[in-house]
């Protein structure tokens, strides 16, 4: 079974509209970055997607590079600054669709959001 994970930072306080904008970001581009028959089969399962709390920057950028090393698709977002949060601000993160164990394996602690 395939999953995406989107770890978003809670030390931001986003504005709930702001964090949903924000986690679509993520899962739009880790989709448009993975290979077709690995769309095509998660699609197949109903796309699974799961919204994960992290504590702050370095946190996520842990997760970054944590989901890296493993060899999966990840996006990691960082805001324009057009409304409630400073240009340049990373505020989220996508990893997969992959393999669900694979995420679990290093996302499978954090708390949903």
């Amino acid at each position: 079974m395939l999953k995406q994970v989107i770890l978003i930072r809670q030390d931001l306080k986003l504005p709930i509209g702001k964090a949903c904008a924000q986690a679509a970001h993520a899962s739009v581009e880790t989709v448009l970055k993975s290979e077709k028959n690995v769309i095509q089969k998660w699609r197949s399962e109903g796309m699974t997607k799961v919204a994960l709390k992290v504590a702050d920057e370095k946190e996520l950028l842990f997760y970054l590079q944590q989901a890296k090393d493993a060899n999966l698709t990840t996006a990691l977002i960082t805001d324009a600054g057009r409304t409630v949060i400073a240009p340049g601000t990373r505020t989220c993160l996508g990893i997969g669709p992959d393999e669900e164990k694979k995420i679990d394996a290093i996302t499978g602690k954090l708390k949903l959001l």
